[in-house]
């Protein structure tokens, strides 16, 4: 875990890894550098924080500008407290400006201006391009580099490879094996429960429900009934809005803006497959890959509001194993990825039982024990959740 920011609270069980991380001492020190974050619908970052200055960056929503926090973190092998002193406890100064922070500011305005000059405004150049999770970037290849295994870098956006699977042979595949475009068109909602395995030890225990309901609702709560300090959190969409409650974050309750906001619709909307072939524009298969030993077949789109959505589906079974969505932002996307596994059939729909979840500053994983399907759902349970503001 690197960065101190929205992106810990995106993942369903984020709060358990801050609780131990020891980071969650935010109420005075968050003060000093945003507004009351029940106000941040619609600001930009420059009207909502208190020292975001950078011309590309003060124009984000507030969700966006914490991703890319995100993504500086993780493009330099940076944690929090590198920039923000005192990152991590309770006497963190989020609005002093340091040398790295001025640094930092420079260097995302190089960035801009080299794609801007060289690329007509295209995104050819981000932060991870020289630097690789170095604070000074590496300008001399290693020989042991050269003669060692091919890097295994992919890049972001896929081509067309003619010879291979369409997108909708790979599609009708995924669509047999989750149960039949027939049956599918039959699950209208579903409840699942759980639990949280946590990451790396830190944050399990948690007990979570997935409420969903057709075709783009969906919220996640967790829970923590032996722990009540922790905090509930919850996670909702509700086919327009989001909202995000995490009592130990930074913003401990708000709306959703920018690309986080469609981020949840996408989740929402793959929680109902037989959907699947509306929710992308210009997809287009690519080069077969490996996933943990296993063949994969790829398929990558863009949602109506630019997230790049990259799916990945088992060649054997069929089966989606992992989706991949970025995040535009000035220097550099804003990656997501959620894994699927265990696939077991409920009503004679696949289902998976374990899921985890990835984002730039952490990870965790939950088990399902049970799930129903076509069930009443509260229409209240997809709204602002119970105590926000």
């Amino acid at each position: 875990m690197k960065v101190w920011s929205t992106r810990l609270l995106v993942g369903a069980a984020a709060i358990p890894v801050i609780w131990l991380a020891g980071i969650g001492l935010v109420n005075r020190a968050s003060a000093q550098a945003v507004e009351d974050s029940t106000g941040s619908a619609g600001k930009t970052a420059g009207q909502f924080f208190k020292n975001v200055t950078t011309s590309s960056l003060k124009g984000l929503s507030v969700d966006d500008f914490l991703g890319t926090m995100g993504v500086i973190s993780a493009d330099l092998g940076y944690d929090c407290a590198d920039c923000h002193p005192g990152a991590g406890t309770d006497n963190v100064n989020w609005v002093i400006d340091t040398p790295k922070k001025r640094t930092a500011r420079r260097m995302v305005e190089m960035v801009a201006a080299i794609n801007r000059t060289n690329f007509g405004g295209t995104q050819q150049v981000t932060c991870y391009t020289c630097h690789h999770g170095h604070d000074i970037p590496v300008t001399t290849i290693t020989l042991d580099a050269v003669y060692g295994p091919p890097n295994d870098e992919h890049p972001d956006v896929i081509s067309q490879v003619a010879g291979l699977l369409s997108v909708d042979q790979i599609l009708d595949k995924y669509l047999q094996a989750a149960g039949g475009a027939q049956k599918l068109a039959t699950l209208k909602s579903f409840i699942a429960t759980g639990t949280s395995t946590g990451y790396e030890g830190l944050g399990g225990g948690g007990s979570f429900q997935i409420f969903a309901k057709a075709p783009d609702q969906r919220t996640v709560q967790i829970t923590f009934k032996d722990h009540p300090e922790r905090g509930d959190s919850t996670r909702a969409f509700n086919g327009a809005t989001g909202w995000i409650k995490s009592p130990r974050g930074l913003l401990r309750e708000y709306a959703v803006t920018g690309g986080e906001l469609d981020g949840l619709k996408l989740e929402a909307e793959l929680s109902f497959p037989g959907q699947i072939k509306k929710l992308l524009t210009r997809m287009r298969s690519g080069n077969p890959d490996a996933i943990d030993g296993h063949d994969v077949n790829i398929v990558q789109g863009t949602t109506p509001k630019g997230l790049l959505v990259t799916l990945y589906f088992d060649k054997a079974s069929g089966l989606l194993t992992r989706m991949v969505r970025d995040t535009p932002s000035p220097i550099g996307r804003i990656p997501s990825q959620a894994d699927y596994s265990d696939y077991r059939a409920v009503d004679g729909i696949m289902f998976p039982f374990q899921y985890k979840f990835s984002w730039l500053d952490g990870r965790d994983a939950f088990k399902l024990n049970e799930v129903k399907v076509n069930v009443p759902v509260d229409p209240a349970i997809f709204n602002k959740p119970a105590g926000a503001k």
